[in-house]
């Protein structure tokens, strides 16, 4: 038997965060000899055990810390963002399991920082100044029965997901121009919106979209990553190096890629050449090294299909049906991020 990958030692101490080591390490153990280099789910999942480590740590800090409670949250607090931070840059790379085990292990940990802010920031004063008034022997009450504490709801899968965005709306034209924005280039969401048009012009860094129905999305070049899940009845138009479609149903994929996209668990899905024009937008695909078009968009890697023959969970866009190129230089801004 081969020995464990080091990234499974050094999280040894991680109990809750063993059994996902120990389950990849057996499943990669037969391929480490032909590759000794850690696979990237491999050393994403040795970071992101001490961080985790680190996160934990923090909220213990908070715990028994009460001279400098305020310091130790804002710690415990940024150590958590590190961590969702992390696991929001390796999504694009991470079996539908583990991303969704890291974004879990991030809301619980959430919760406990927001459970120990409760306790732990100043309440309201009480006055006791009439406290010689009391009757000196008040009868006694029988002791109450300790309470758990109430269990804390967890974070939604959207409410997680980090940078600016557009959430929860419906029959709403969302436009964003990021060149003007104030954290340009930074990271976009967006996530639970119904029969909406989306219109992005400009570059960001990474691209989360989560529970859109029945919309249209036009967005700019991503120089990172795509990640998107939960969508239906929509199309999508996009320029990115690295794009990951996890339970996509009767959409249509207009795209630019680096690399092949890949699916999961899609059905009714379709692809097409990039269609998406405003003015400047050369120079932002130039800057995202998108300026050529590699014909990825026809490439289409289906994970859940492993035969030989072509996945029948996607196809491409008849050229007759194909959209014309979409020029969106005249949509200006009409509603809010949040």
């Amino acid at each position: 038997m081969e020995p464990e990958p080091d990234s499974t030692k050094a999280a040894a101490g991680n109990r809750k965060h063993l059994a996902m080591l120990e389950r990849l390490s057996k499943r990669t153990a037969t391929s480490s000899a032909e590759s000794p280099e850690a696979s990237p789910v491999a050393a994403f999942l040795s970071r992101f055990a001490a961080a985790k480590v680190v996160a934990e740590s923090a909220l213990s800090a908070c715990r028994s810390s009460a001279d400098d409670a305020p310091a130790s949250l804002a710690a415990a607090s940024a150590a958590v963002d590190d961590l969702e931070r992390l696991v929001a840059e390796a999504s694009h790379s991470l079996p539908p399991y583990e991303l969704r085990s890291a974004l879990a292990a991030v809301s619980d940990l959430r919760a406990a920082h927001k459970l120990a802010a409760s306790k732990i920031l100043p309440k309201k004063s009480f006055s006791f100044r009439n406290k010689n008034k009391a009757t000196k022997n008040p009868p006694q009450d029988p002791p109450a029965t300790p309470q758990p504490p109430p269990e804390q709801p967890k974070p939604t899968f959207d409410a997680i997901l980090p940078g600016l965005g557009f959430r929860g709306r419906n029959g709403a034209t969302l436009v964003k121009d990021l060149r003007v924005a104030n954290e340009k280039d930074g990271d976009f969401t967006l996530a639970d919106l119904v029969s909406c048009e989306v219109y992005l012009k400009g570059k960001c860094r990474a691209l989360y979209i989560h529970k859109l129905r029945d919309c249209r999305v036009f967005i700019g070049p991503v120089f990172g990553s795509v990640l998107i899940e939960d969508v239906e009845r929509c199309t999508f138009v996009m320029a990115a190096h690295q794009i990951r479609i996890h339970e996509a149903r009767a959409t249509d994929f207009y795209l630019r890629a680096r690399s092949r996209p890949i699916i999961e668990d899609c059905s009714g899905v379709r692809f097409a050449p990039h269609a998406l024009k405003y003015v400047g937008i050369e120079e932002d695909l130039r800057d995202s090294g998108l300026e050529e078009d590699t014909g990825n968009w026809a490439n289409v890697d289906d994970f859940k299909w492993l035969r030989a023959v072509q996945s029948p969970n996607w196809c491409l866009v008849p050229e007759e049906e194909r959209l014309p190129t979409v020029d969106i230089s005249e949509v200006h801004e009409r509603d809010d991020c949040n």
